[in-house]
């Protein structure tokens, strides 16, 4: 990876955080509860948010159905955890080998993300930039929120938004194993149209990078250099914990459609 400069976009100086725990419900409960403590603070700046699960499990978009998306038999026989999140999106596979970011920022001020659109557009085109600069690859904007590499996505996001603050986060896929995705889950009910008629295997890919080097460049492209306080972590670990049993733990959350 060779150096590179900020990119075209900029922004304030952000907060980072970073989580590796095997608690798979309490890390989709801290985007939650993260976006809780900004919209309620509403902090200057943002805050880049990593983390990487040592367990499998499947993560469907707030609309997505269940029995559309999802081989449940086969993640109930494997004992996979289906747990869905806040944001819009298609259903992803969790699991080692899948760095997690997520980016929270505050919306006053700021005409990139004045609207859906135009947020997909500046944190999409930002990525793409940094990313491609940083690894001397060509990297695509596909499908909205796609990142692909070589014809293959690495990378899906989606966002939440809230009056104040937004919530924009995605996968970054680097040495995943690509089949439990085709073991899983179904072809999906919505495909961008640049996928045709691909099979999971023939569409997605891992990015030649490892997880260190993805965070590297995320913190520069967000500049984000400074730990988010103990307190801060604290209190949204504290609030994700609750929401993880509260929330993401039951049956009337994870099967809603």
């Amino acid at each position: 990876m060779r150096g590179y400069n900020t990119p075209i976009f900029s922004t304030k100086q952000m907060k980072y955080l970073h989580q590796f725990f095997d608690n798979p419900w309490e890390l989709i409960a801290y985007d939650e509860a993260l976006l809780d403590w900004a919209e309620t603070n509403n902090p200057n700046e943002g805050v880049l948010f990593t983390w990487e699960s040592e367990r499998h499990f499947v993560v469907p978009g707030f609309s997505n159905r269940i029995e559309t998306e999802i081989f449940l038999k086969q993640c109930q026989k494997d004992g996979i955890p289906i747990i869905r999140r806040i944001s819009g999106g298609g259903t992803v596979v969790q699991g080692p080998g899948c760095l997690n970011y997520s980016i929270f920022l505050p919306i006053e001020n700021n005409h990139h993300l004045a609207t859906v659109t135009s947020t997909n557009r500046y944190i999409m085109q930002t990525q793409a930039h940094s990313l491609g600069k940083a690894f001397s690859k060509e990297i695509k904007v596909e499908g909205i929120t796609d990142l692909v590499y070589l014809d293959r996505k690495f990378s899906g996001n989606a966002q939440r938004r809230k009056r104040r603050n937004i919530l924009f986060h995605g996968t970054l896929l680097y040495s995943f194993d690509l089949e439990l995705i085709t073991r899983y889950l179904k072809f999906p009910s919505l495909i961008p149209d640049y996928r045709e008629d691909k099979s999971h295997r023939e569409f997605v890919d891992n990015f030649p990078a490892t997880a260190d080097e993805f965070i590297e460049v995320l913190k520069t492209t967000w500049n984000a250099e400074e730990r988010l306080s103990p307190e801060i972590a604290g209190e949204c670990h504290e609030r994700g914990s609750r929401l993880a049993k509260e929330k993401f733990m039951t049956d009337e959350w994870n099967f809603r459609v």
